[in-house]
């Protein structure tokens, strides 16, 4: 995949990016409303043409209706649609995915996590330091691994060291070493999470063709297993199966037969999402993960950077607004600072789905309409479900779905994680505080 150089800029533009994203969606939005009615869900005014979604099983309501007169309203060189002009878009509608429990069900990070301590795939840090592994790991946690992993090992024998497997599913899996203390510290809770990010850096060594190699070896594994499958991992009993959601392969195929410029957005590393979006249609030229950077040809343990943030930097992956500012940079092509902040709404995405906080910043953007895989993530579901602008559409998740929420989602007082880890109020763009909402879509 060609990764584009990131334009460095001065630190000073991290402390408005909170603040100018903010008013730049409201601004957006509010322009948005003004040239755009909202999108009717009338068939009868679909033009002739335009694709519509053939599986109707598991949509809620009237959300299958509403994606089909989205697309048709969309709908690229075809009948009366916006896109259609005299028979050639000047420029594609851009519709965003996340992936993990939004096009498929579970999470192909863990997957592949799992599938590298059952086949011995995690080398051991340089000199027994831990500490290399990212930057924000605590002291203790690196004291808890150096002791429970052995040294002067290329990889680390995690099949049979159940000891040493437990201690990195455990500050992976919970954020916390098997003595419950904190195994990362020191990051933007908006922008960034160490436990995403270390499995990245954990590939440290490999080239991205060998990582590919591993990731579609768990992808057989997760596919051909039993729906509900549990696996062995040092001593835990972990998930062992993922599914392709049909809807959703259903939702992008249509999309691109639609003309939309169809892209996935992932907090899981690249190279595994690459393997892994081409069971739905999408190249890997239209994936954004966690990217590493590389040195003679291997990947490293440091990340590449995305807006003011310089590659080796590791202060900002596919992560709630670090998302944003992905899909700003390598798909809409905004660089510098200005990636950091909400776009024009006529640069932005008209459609994007998702299933959790961390898709927030990115579903927000959406023009058109904003899918939501309901898992009760707190502030995801606060938005979706106040629906301020009519564009939100909550759905059940299509296998397994949640119950109902016994409680309120905690709107009005602990819905928003801040930068510093916080708990706060989930906001609207003015500043008003959205009140708590109840779980009505299960």
């Amino acid at each position: 995949m060609n990764h584009r150089l990131r334009t460095s800029a001065a630190a000073a533009a991290l402390a408005l990016a909170g603040t100018l994203a903010t008013t730049g969606l409201a601004s957006a939005d509010q322009a948005e409303t003004q040239t755009q009615t909202r999108v009717k869900a009338d068939a009868g005014a679909r033009p002739a043409g335009c694709p519509t979604l053939k599986n109707s099983a598991g949509w809620y309501g009237d959300n299958k209706a509403r994606i089909d007169a989205l697309i048709a309203d969309h709908c690229v060189g075809r009948g009366t649609g916006k896109g259609a002009g005299k028979g050639v878009s000047k420029k594609k509608p851009v519709a965003v995915f996340d992936w993990d429990n939004t096009v498929i069900k579970n999470d192909v990070g863990d997957a592949t996590f799992y599938w590298l301590l059952r086949n011995d795939r995690i080398r051991a840090p340089r000199a027994g330091d831990w500490s290399t592994t990212s930057r924000y790991l605590t002291p203790e946690a690196a004291t808890a691994l150096a002791d429970a992993c052995p040294t002067g090992v290329r990889t680390l024998p995690t099949s049979t060291d159940t000891r040493c497997a437990d201690e990195l599913l455990s500050v992976y899996g919970s954020g916390a070493t098997r003595g419950g203390k904190t195994a990362f510290a020191g990051h933007d809770h908006r922008r960034m999470e160490p436990q995403y990010a270390w499995l990245a850096q954990l590939l440290r060594g490999w080239t991205t063709r060998q990582v590919e190699s591993f990731a579609a070896a768990a992808r057989t594994e997760n596919l051909t297993a039993p729906q509900g499958a549990t696996q062995q991992v040092g001593t835990a009993r972990v998930t062992g199966w993922v599914r392709y959601y049909e809807q959703q392969r259903d939702l992008i195929g249509t999309l691109r037969r639609a003309g939309f410029d169809v892209w996935i957005v992932s907090a899981s590393p690249e190279p595994v999402v690459d393997v892994w979006a081409k069971g739905v249609g999408v190249d890997p030229s239209h994936t954004l993960g966690i990217r590493n950077t590389t040195e003679h040809g291997r990947l490293t343990a440091h990340l590449k950077g995305c807006g003011t943030v310089r590659d080796g930097e590791d202060e900002m992956i596919t992560y709630i607004d670090g998302k944003r500012c992905w899909i700003n940079q390598e798909i809409l092509g905004v660089r510098g600072p200005a990636a950091e902040r909400v776009q024009p709404a006529s640069r932005r995405q008209v459609f994007a789905a998702g299933d959790s906080d961390t898709d927030i910043s990115f579903l927000r953007d959406a023009t058109g309409l904003r899918l939501v895989l309901n898992r009760n993530k707190n502030e995801l579901m606060c938005r979706a479900y106040e629906n301020g602008d009519g564009r939100w559409l909550v759905n059940p998740m299509f296998i397994d779905p949640k119950g109902q929420k016994a409680t309120p989602y905690p709107c009005a007082t602990t819905g928003y994680t801040a930068g510093d880890g916080t708990a706060e109020p989930v906001r609207r763009p003015d500043g008003t505080v959205i009140p708590d909402q109840r779980d009505t879509v299960f």
